[in-house]
């Protein structure tokens, strides 16, 4: 089969399509032919050991780990394992393959069924490959850790990337007043997806209008954490989803002394995507609560070109890799 193989920690430059050996489900696991992948920012964050400290999480210091990237996918099942029972070949399922060891920019991948649900029929397969990792953690982010209830005042950046775009039609979705902020060619999508108020930040500064807000969801993290807190009212959590890697390690240094004087509620965590989980989106989707946004198309030997793209931070919506 082919795939897009790193053999060496860089830029998209080290990347290369190669024949490589097809893999064999195990008892566990679902062999997918896949239609469709789509990239994110965890894609050339693996591919840069960038932060650094991914070199020490076990996948791998000198090289990487995992020799093909890509955690979304949605196609086909060919084969299963001897203990899988949700699944029989001819199926379409999309999933995140990522805990399984990623493996999505190839004509097939393995992972467990527990990764993966039925792609809805009304979802072709580009649209599928969209939703797992953004998707997930939009709704983890906003329900689980932002507590997100009806009537809530919302603050999302990066409203028109890729988990943006699902964000603004999830914290909808569950009742919040959505405030998106996006820059000037954006506009019209985020209010499109329901948001209530559309901020431009290149033209306002999101935060210095008054506006107190019951969820901060930082899509973007490009400003100083510390700038939000006028912006949050007194039971406000700020939730940083994604952005510079200076944003990571100020977070770190942070949360403890916010923690201690209680000033503001930080929170940030690694989305998990599951079939229940996906199963949620699933009902949401063919309901037509959410939709994916797709802005840019690629074929699999253009992978490089997508995770360049993906990598400047200015997406919109998502970027997928079609087979």
């Amino acid at each position: 089969m082919k795939a897009v193989v790193c053999h060496k920690y860089g830029s998209p430059d080290v990347l290369e399509v190669e024949e490589v050996q097809t893999p064999s489900p195990g008892d566990d696991e679902v062999l997918i032919r896949v239609h469709a992948a789509s990239a994110n920012a965890l894609d050339w964050r693996l591919l840069r050991a960038d932060p650094f400290f991914i070199r020490l999480a076990g996948l791998g210091f000198w090289s990487p780990k995992h020799k093909i990237l890509g955690a979304d996918v949605a196609g086909t099942v060919e084969a299963v394992g001897n203990n899988v029972r949700r699944f029989v070949p001819g199926d379409e399922v999309f999933g995140d393959v990522m805990p399984t060891g990623m493996g999505g920019f190839a004509e097939y991948v393995c992972t467990r069924e527990d990764r993966l649900t039925t792609k809805p029929d009304t979802l072709t397969f580009e649209e599928a490959a969209a939703v797992p990792v953004a998707a997930v953690t939009a709704v983890q982010g906003l329900r689980d850790h932002g507590r997100i209830q009806a009537g809530h005042k919302v603050l999302i950046t990066g409203a028109g990337g890729g988990v943006g775009t699902f964000a603004v039609q999830i914290a909808k979705a569950l009742g919040a007043e959505v405030t998106g902020v996006c820059s000037t060619g954006k506009l019209e999508l985020v209010r499109s997806l329901g948001a209530d108020r559309v901020i431009d930040y290149t033209r306002e500064d999101p935060i210095e209008d008054g506006t107190r807000y019951d969820l901060i969801f930082d899509v973007a993290a490009y400003r100083s954490i510390l700038d939000y807190r006028q912006a949050l009212g007194p039971d406000g959590i700020y939730v940083m989803v994604g952005g510079a890697t200076i944003r990571f390690f100020q977070f770190l240094l942070l949360k403890p002394w916010m923690a201690l004087t209680k000033q503001m509620k930080l929170v940030a965590f690694v989305a998990e995507s599951t079939s229940a989980e996906l199963d949620t989106l699933k009902a949401m989707l063919e309901s037509g609560a959410i939709k994916p946004v797709i802005g840019r198309r690629h074929t699999l030997a253009e992978v490089p070109d997508a995770l360049r793209y993906v990598e400047q931070g200015h997406t919109t919506g998502k970027v997928v890799v079609a087979m």
